[in-house]
């Protein structure tokens, strides 16, 4: 297969610029998913790859060659949309096989890898059906086969699973993480979903503006994000944020104080906090939980369950909202009045600026 490698890659449009010096590698059959909300810029950066959009300025290299000049058709790639783009008038089979056909490609090769891009599917059955005859999911293999059958250096994937409801996106991305394993290819792959990014990614490329906020594993990213917009983006449901004062800063740790006076003291120390200096405390949902002898209380003002686990919605005093993940068999009831607990070694500390500060050296006991 192949890497790829962006050097302060630029994209405007007009006086606008989108893409805003993006440097990123991508290793050969790494599979990286490319995450950010609506127009950061995700999908334009993803045709950039693909030579769909010209780069404003930057380098591109795909296996080592750079290809800023090179023509869409002549990169090694292959490109799954968001839309199926099937021709209706035609099969399964032929639809698998068109680009090959635009090639010159002999028709007896044609077939062959065909019929192999449809047993890697599973959609053998499928071969003599038109598109009309297929079902979102089946439609999708078959736009994901006409990469397939063109043996690119790399797959680029623009939120192919968008148009499916929960069930077939689930089983979607069983398949593509599957046909990743099955191909050792390498994988560009684009989502507003951060699910699809914490399940499917061998690394997770944050995107926010046009800029890169983080590159990391998905553990790595959901253990020591960057800053506040990756920790409150990355995580489901998402970090809570309550502002707080710092008391003291040493190496061991920091300690903060909130709003109605209790503190906490959090595993993250660095020379940049001075007492009395506002920051953010951040605590996952996981990270809560409901009891006696919580430095939070307040009501609960909406519950959600959802079999697995217990959502609760905490309006507690001082103004903030927090969100309690607890489990299915939490007691809890609408207009309850609870306190909630703090799991300190878990939480995150962001500096003024919005940048996580650093995990401190404990002090030995």
């Amino acid at each position: 297969m192949a890497t790829v490698r962006l050097r302060n890659i630029r994209k405007s449009f007009g006086g606008v610029e989108v893409i805003k010096g993006v440097d990123l590698d991508i290793a050969d059959r790494e599979l990286a998913v490319v995450v950010g909300p609506s127009g950061c810029g995700k999908s334009t950066l993803l045709r950039l790859v693909a030579g769909l959009e010209e780069i404003t300025s930057g380098d591109l290299w795909i296996d080592g060659l750079r290809v800023n000049d090179v023509p869409p058709a002549k990169r090694g790639l292959a490109m799954v949309f968001q839309s199926y783009a099937l021709y209706p008038h035609m099969s399964v089979a032929d639809n698998l096989g068109f680009s090959l056909r635009l090639a010159g490609v002999p028709k007896e090769t044609r077939l062959r890898k065909a019929r192999e891009a449809a047993r890697i599917l599973q959609i053998v059955p499928l071969l003599g059906r038109k598109p009309k005859e297929l079902s979102g999911g089946e439609r999708q293999r078959v736009a994901i086969g006409r990469a397939i059958v063109r043996s690119p250096k790399v797959f680029l994937f623009d939120e192919p699973l968008s148009n499916l409801d929960a069930a077939l996106r689930v089983q979607m991305r069983f398949e593509i993480m599957r046909l990743h394993e099955e191909l050792r290819a390498t994988m560009l792959y684009v989502t507003h979903d951060q699910v699809e990014a914490m399940t499917m990614a061998d690394v997770i490329v944050v995107l926010n503006g046009g800029l890169i906020e983080q590159v990391g594993t998905p553990l790595d990213i959901y253990r020591h994000p960057r800053n506040l917009f990756v920790a409150g983006f990355i995580g489901s449901p998402r970090m809570n944020f309550v502002p707080v004062t710092v008391v003291r800063a040493g190496e061991g740790g920091t300690t903060v104080t909130l709003a109605g006076g209790p503190t906490i003291e959090v595993p993250a120390a660095s020379d940049r906090l001075r007492p009395g200096e506002n920051v953010s405390l951040g605590v996952r949902p996981e990270h809560l939980t409901l009891g006696e002898g919580g430095v939070f209380r307040g009501e609960a003002l909406v519950i959600e369950r959802l079999g697995s686990a217990t959502i609760v919605h905490v309006a507690v005093e001082g103004g903030a909202m927090l969100t309690v993940q607890a489990g299915d068999d939490c007691p809890v009831r609408l207009h309850d009045r609870v306190s909630v607990k703090v799991n300190a070694e878990t939480s995150h500390l962001f500096d003024a600026a919005g940048f996580a500060v650093p995990r401190g050296r404990r002090n030995p006991q």
